[in-house]
């Protein structure tokens, strides 16, 4: 990246809309310049700047007032950090997976923090909305690293069934090395290899459904998804959907409460300088 494109905020910071824009549009700028999104130092540095923008944000900032030019480049960062994230995350756990033992590597995982403490944030409003003894879960999008089903299923939810579906079978290979090592572990998950939108009379078997932040490039996919995933979810059952509001949109594509018809909004949790927030909903009976 640009050696001038320097994050001279701290912490607590507030910025201007003038300063988020020149911001991002530099960060827009140097990724566009990247021949690939492979795992290198400088694919790191910029997601790293670009989470530090758009998390450390005063609430001031009115997303949507933004000028068009400025919004238009959300999909290609989100593509982005699909991309190089997706990288990451296969690169360490093909690394782990030719482990003995490749659960006791996971806390190595440069994520891994986050997703302990949006797992904990999630279990615990399951709980308090009835949810603690669910017999089966599925979590759609789980990735090459399914940390937030290990971690639900090893912490929180430990008698749980767990059906992990993401369409990459590469990834999901990968998956089931890891989770294999464990052997009560292995006896509770499953990895399916499908796009979601054809899974359908399965849907119906969960308690709860987990959407992750990344399935739906944009918000019309999204929202295609999110209808079809209500379509044919058992009624009763829990929908919890990791999503992404106000400049955190510049990362991870977003879902607006108005996306979500037919579903019962029980809680929003949004943990300060999170990167995406959890929206739980339930799929009302009759």
């Amino acid at each position: 990246m640009d050696e001038k494109v320097e994050y001279f905020f701290h912490f607590d910071t507030k910025i201007s809309t003038e300063i988020f824009i020149d911001q991002i549009m530099k960060l827009h700028a140097s990724i566009s310049e990247q021949e690939s999104p492979m795992n290198s130092e400088k694919i790191k540095s910029l997601l790293a700047n670009l989470s530090k923008l758009c998390t450390f944000l005063p609430t001031t900032i009115d997303i949507k007032a933004l000028p068009k030019e400025v919004l238009s480049i959300r999909e290609s960062l989100n593509n982005f950090v699909s991309q190089a994230e997706g990288l990451i995350e296969l690169e360490f756990s093909t690394f782990i997976a030719h482990k003995p033992k490749p659960l006791q590597y996971l806390t190595e995982y440069c994520y891994y923090a986050n997703y302990v403490r949006i797992v904990s944030i999630e279990s615990k409003i399951l709980k308090e909305n009835g949810m603690e003894n669910a017999k089966k879960v599925a979590f759609v999008g789980s990735g090459a690293m399914p940390l937030s089903s290990i971690l639900m299923a090893t912490h929180h939810m430990k008698s749980t069934r767990f059906d992990n579906f993401d369409i990459d079978d590469k990834a999901n290979e990968v998956a089931r090395r890891i989770v294999a090592s464990d052997a009560e572990l292995e006896k509770r998950m499953k990895f399916e290899t499908q796009d979601i939108m054809e899974v359908k009379e399965k849907l119906g078997q969960y308690d709860c459904i987990f959407l992750a932040a990344l399935v739906g490039m944009n918000r019309e996919a999204k929202v295609k998804i999110v209808e079809h995933i209500r379509m044919h979810m058992k009624e009763g059952s829990l929908f919890v959907v990791r999503s992404a509001k106000g400049a955190r949109t510049f990362i991870y594509p977003s879902l607006e409460d108005h996306d979500f018809v037919h579903f019962e909004l029980l809680t929003t949790f949004q943990p300060r300088h999170a990167l995406v927030h959890s929206v739980l909903r339930k799929k009302p009976k009759g």
